[in-house]
Order: structure tokens, then C-alpha cells, then sequence
């Protein structure tokens, strides 16, 4: 089955014109700082191993300059969508380029006298790849000096083997820096990606518009990046340079480069760097043409809106009065020391308000929707392009600063034990009724009141998920909600749920838990993996004990099940019903996969030294994640 979108109702298309009227449409400085310093657009598509075209520019050639907003896209996010459209690789100053829009995140190289240090490396090999090439070709053939990593977000190590190999890290000729100790970093970038990687990957997909077409009807940019690009590589490789305090230097390539430690703040691991030889400064994360999230909508651990602006602050106090330039992760830089601080005190004030306020409201008590209800930013914060929220939005922002402060009850008793969505809508569609709901649906739809005809359709999808017609006028209303977002993310959300309503659950086009990144895992991690596999009911009579020895690692590891829980430590158990020997590649298809454990012995990847038919027990115990489960129904 498919669908072809339906346009903007009237309604919809007067709000994407009035919403004109709040911004400064007659702004055009974000367009003139967009191209300064191109040195050559992308030389050709982008490919897969296969040969398969992954990205392609042209298939943004509907945002160009001169296009008007459609009246299916808010107006503030078209502007947005069509600076980030600029793609290529750029001059930023003397000494610093960048590949930029190829990938949702940028590739940033700094060339010294004695090589190239790169500072971020987009999210797959094929990206960083392809932009390494660009640099070799018009910039320098230096060889790589350092990676850094700025913070533990996959879209900023994902390319690293696009460019540097194993070997080169390994041997201690490139280093790896990155913040945070080394153990630190790999378990937040690992384990976000992975230990809730499968519904981290489902909500993505709706967050990043990935099963949308690219059109005015449907995913225009992601805001802070082109696009999530599907089919990629994506790799990892372990710092070796850990940052754990703010003054710590390295000459890299010829050049210092000094570190701003900022913990929790965008990533649980970040920091900030300073070239002084080059008046150079990015800020991470924590400083974008973009509010950012506190609170991810494809998910991920609360940041403290408070620690941006903190850092921020600290930031300008020791580098304010020198940098001449700004430059990001994503999007352009900004140049000139007057822009750059002004950009860095108005994002540090944008946050701070969003933090303050937030509690302010929360200690009158506001509930979390109450409070994202009333706070604006001043508009001397507000009207400011690069505090838009085309990543984070101000309204679930504030939801967030009362998650991470006083936690995910919002207060209201009648919040904290309620029946299950289904449920509840069951109870609610049989004290209603049906034809009611669809009534009211309907009458809410053509009032333009579209947060309440979702709502109220809600309860008979839920309670009646087979009931077409009720999916489809909620569809409706959550497509009208889309073309009104500014926020990509929520534009996202509704044009996936709308889609996903008439047409019904879409696969997945990416997964964070690559394999690169499962071999990488830190063993301990690694067990952690596994553990959120195991179906504690189903394990809790469970008695099982294997040990694992890496021969590649010279480590030995005793894993148990009881009482419905995996555990695992360092050590060989004298107990243990099973040892199960080989390299670590190995040992993980043995774990993640024990079904196929015969199979691998068969072919001398792995020993048995015991009973096998512990590890058919364990494939007994360990549950399967569908990457396409349900969201918009039961």
C-alpha cells in the first residue's frame, strides 16, 4: 500500500504565513557565511561498497535559493534547510577546512607544519572517506597527525576508518584524543549506540525523517546536517589520548591545541578546543547555528542545560578576548571576534533562561507540559537564527530540564500508576463510544485543532488498531502538525507517524549497532550487551555458569545466570559448566548468537571445553529485538 501525501490545509498554510512575520526573513548574513571559503563542491555522488548511490546533492535541488517556502514547510526551518544544503569543502581560515553536508555531521582537518589533525569524522567511513579525498586533492597530502574525537555522539566517530586504519592507532602513530578516560568514552559511545541501540534506532528513524521522501511534503534537512544518511559504514576505534582536565595541551601537527573539559553537557564526554596559533575555537555541541537538545527525542541520557552554559561562560572567560573564528561540528563557522562571542553569550543565555526558567516554574509548581506551555525565550534571544530550535526545540527542552532535575514524574498523582495506553483506551472508547470519538476526530480536524484530533484518535487506534478509518483521520491531523513544526525532529516524528498509519510499519534503513561497533565493545560492555538480551522470567529458575577466554585479549571472563540476571567479571570459576575459547570476534557470535556456537567450533573459530549444551540453554534465555516494532499502534 502506498499513499501520496496531502498538501497543507488552509489552516496550515495561513500558519506557515504568519509564522513569516516572527523572523527576520530580510537576515541574509547565514547565506553569505554559508559559502565564504568554498574551495570545490562534492566531485560526485556518494557510494556504497556495492556500488549504490547513498547520497546524492542533487536530490536537495528543490531547496534552492530561490525557491519560496512551500506551505508544507514552516517557513524558519525552509530558510534553514537551504543554508545546510550548501555542501562541500570550504576554507574556514588559514590552517582549518572543512567537508561540509555530505553527512549529517561535518569533517573539520587543521594542517600544521608536520601533518593534518582531524577534529571529527562524520558518521561513516564512506563520508569521511570521500572528504579525506577532497583534502589530499585540493588542500595537502600531509599525513595524519591526530584524530580527535570531540565527544562520545556516533555522527562524530563513525567515519574514523575512512581516515585512519587499525594499524596506525594501534602502532601509536596517530594518536586517538578524545574527553573523558578511555574506559569513559568507549562505555558512552558504545553503549549508547548499542546497550539501547534497537529503540534508539526505531525512534531515530521517525526523529530523522529516514523513511520519508526527500521533498516539500516530506524530510527536508535535518536541520543541524543534510541528512541521517542510510547505508553506510560505520566504525570505531578507542581513544588513546584520554582529556580529563580543562588547560591540558598537545602539540599536534606543528600546532598547540588546548582543552576546555565539559562533561555532561551536550555528550556525557565533551570538550572544547582552542588553537591559539590559529585564533581557532570550536565549542563541540555545546555551541550551534541550532538549540540543541537536552532531552534527545530519538533518546538518550538527560543533559544539563545548566553545564552548556556553564562551560559556554568559562569558555569565553579564557578565550573570549583572542578568537577570531568559530567553528562547529555542524553547520558554518562564525568569524570575527565580536560575532563570535556575541554567538557564544547568546547561546550560553539561551540555555541558562531555558534552565532557570524551567525551575522557576517547576518550584510554582508547574508540571514539565504546563511549564513547556508558557516559556518563550526574550526576543533578544528568541529572534537570534542560531537559538531556533532545528535540533533541540525550546518546548521539550524545558520538559527535559524537569526530567533531569526532579526526575520523570511530573507531579500529578493521577500520573503516577495509570493503565497502559491500550488500556485506557479501551475504557475510554467504551464509555465514549466510537462513533463519538470519530465524531469529535473529525470536527476537531476541521477546526484546525490538530493536537486534539491526534489525541482523541489516539484512544480508538489504540483500543482498535484494525480501525482504518480512525488511523487515517489521525493521520491526517498528524501530517497538518508536521507541516507546522519549525523543529525537523517533530516534523519527523508526525510525517513518519502519519505515513506509518496508512501504510503501516516501514524497515529500518540504519542501525546504530554496527558491527564495527559490537567488535569494539569493551568486554565488560560487551556482557552488558548481552544481559539486556536475557528475559529475566524466563531466566529466573535459571541456573548457568560459562566462561569465556580471549586469546586475543589474554583475558578470561566468568559469566552466570540466576535469579533472572547476567552477571559477569574477570576470571576463570572452578565451577563452570562450559569454557568457551577463541579471539574476540569470535567470542561475540559465541555470546550475542550462542545458537550458532556448534557451528563455530565445527570451523575452529572456537574451542569447547565442556558441556555444549550450556550455550543451548543460554540461546534459550536470550530474547530477539525487531527493528521494526510497532509506535503509532499497539
Amino acid at each position: 500500500m502506498t499513499y501520496t501525501p496531502k498538501g497543507a490545509s488552509p489552516a496550515t498554510a495561513a500558519a506557515n504565513r504568519d509564522a513569516v512575520g516572527r523572523y527576520d526573513m530580510a537576515d541574509r548574513q547565514d547565506f553569505t557565511d554559508s559559502d565564504q571559503g568554498l574551495v570545490a563542491p562534492f566531485p560526485d555522488k556518494l557510494y556504497a561498497a556495492d556500488g549504490s548511490v547513498i547520497f546524492d546533492t542533487a536530490r536537495f535541488d528543490y531547496l534552492d535559493d530561490d525557491a519560496p517556502a512551500p506551505d508544507t514547510v514552516h517557513p524558519s526551518l525552509w530558510r534553514q534547510s537551504q543554508l545546510i544544503r550548501r555542501g562541500g569543502l570550504y576554507k574556514v581560515v588559514d590552517g582549518v577546512h572543512q567537508v561540509r553536508n555530505s553527512d549529517i555531521a561535518n569533517l573539520t582537518v587543521i594542517e600544521g607544519d608536520t601533518g593534518l589533525v582531524v577534529v571529527d569524522c562524520m558518521a561513516s567511513v564512506e563520508a569521511a572517506t570521500q572528504g579525506m579525498a577532497m583534502i589530499r586533492e585540493h588542500v595537502s597530502d600531509k599525513p595524519v597527525a591526530a584524530v580527535i574525537y570531540t565527544h562520545t555522539h556516533i555522527d562524530h566517530y563513525g567515519g574514523v576508518k575512512g581516515i585512519v586504519s587499525a594499524d596506525d592507532v594501534a602502532s601509536g602513530r596517530v594518536p586517538i584524543i578524545a574527553p573523558g578516560t578511555i574506559s569513559s568514552f568507549d562505555k558512552h559511545a558504545i553503549g549508547e549506540n548499542v546497550i539501547a541501540g534497537n529503540a534508539m534506532t526505531r525512534r531515530a528513524s521517525y526523529a530523522f525523517g529516514s523513511l520519508l521522501d526527500l521533498d516539500a511534503c516530506g524530510h527536508v534537512t535535518c536541520g543541524i546536517g543534510i541528512t541521517s544518511v542510510p547505508g553506510v559504514t560505520i566504525s570505531y576505534l578507542s581513544p588513546t589520548d584520554p582529556i580529563t582536565e580543562t588547560g591540558t595541551r598537545r602539540d599536534l601537527g606543528g600546532l598547540e591545541f588546548e582543552f576546555l573539559y565539559a562533561p555532561d553537557t551536550e555528550a556525557p564526554e565533551e570538550m572544547h578546543i582552542w588553537i591559539p596559533q590559529l585564533g581557532a575555537l570550536t565549542c563541540a555541541e555545546n555551541a550551534n547555528h541550532s538549540l540543541h537538545n537536552i532531552q534527545t527525542l530519538r533518546g538518550a541520557r538527560t543533559r544539563d542545560a545548566r553545564n552548556f552554559a556553564r562551560y559556554l561562560d568559562e569558555t569565553l572567560e579564557r578565550w573570549g578576548d583572542e578568537a577570531q573564528v568559530h567553528y562547529g561540528p555542524h553547520t558554518w563557522p562564525v568569524w570575527g571576534n565580536g560575532q563570535v562571542t556575541a554567538f557564544l553569550e547568546s547561546q550560553r543565555d539561551t540555555y541558562k533562561y531555558l534552565h532557570d526558567q524551567s525551575l522557576r516554574l517547576a518550584n510554582k509548581g508547574y508540571t514539565p507540559l504546563e511549564a513547556a506551555e508558557e516559556i518563550e525565550l526574550p526576543a533578544e534571544l528568541g529572534r537570534k537564527w542560531f537559538n531556533r530550535g532545528y535540533h533541540g526545540t525550546l518546548h521539550h527542552d524545558v520538559r527535559a530540564v524537569f526530567t533531569k532535575e526532579l526526575g520523570m514524574w511530573d507531579g500529578d498523582p493521577v500520573s503516577l500508576h495509570p493503565h497502559p495506553p491500550v488500556e485506557a483506551a479501551r475504557r475510554f472508547v467504551t464509555m465514549i463510544g466510537t462513533k463519538k470519538i470519530m465524531e469529535e476526530g473529525r470536527r476537531a480536524l476541521n477546526a484546525a485543532d490538530y493536537r486534539w484530533a491526534a489525541q482523541i484518535l489516539h484512544t480508538l487506534v489504540f483500543a482498535q488498531p484494525e480501525n482504518q478509518e480512525a488511523r487515517d483521520l489521525q493521520a491526517d491531523a498528524y501530517e497538518q502538525m508536521g507541516y507546522q513544526a519549525e523543529g525537523p525532529q517533530w516534523r519527523g516524528i508526525f510525517l513518519t507517524a502519519a505515513k506509518e498509519l496508512r501504510e503501516g510499519v516501514q524497515p529500518a534503513t540504519f542501525a546504530t549497532a554496527s558491527p564495527d561497533t559490537v567488535l569494539a565493545m569493551p568486554v565488560d560492555i560487551l556482557f552488558d550487551f548481552a544481559a539486556v538480551h536475557l528475559i529475566g522470567d524466563k531466566a529466573a529458575d535459571a541456573d548457568l555458569r560459562i566462561d569465556f577466554r580471549f586469546t586475543d585479549l589474554d583475558e578470561t571472563w566468568t559469566m552466570w545466570v540466576a535469579r533472572g540476571v547476567l552477571n559477569a567479571r574477570r576470571g576463570a570459576h572452578p565451577d563452570t559448566r562450559l569454557t568457551v575459547t577463541g579471539p574476540k570476534a569470535a567470542l561475540v557470535g559465541a555470546l550475542l548468537k550462542p545458537a550458532g556456537a556448534a557451528e563455530l567450533a565445527q570451523s575452529g573459530k572456537i574451542t569447547l571445553d565442556g558441556d555444549g549444551a550450556a550455550l543451548r540453554t543460554l540461546a534459550g534465555l536470550l530474547d530477539e529485538f525487531d527493528p521494526n516494532f510497532a509506535v503509532v499502534t499497539p
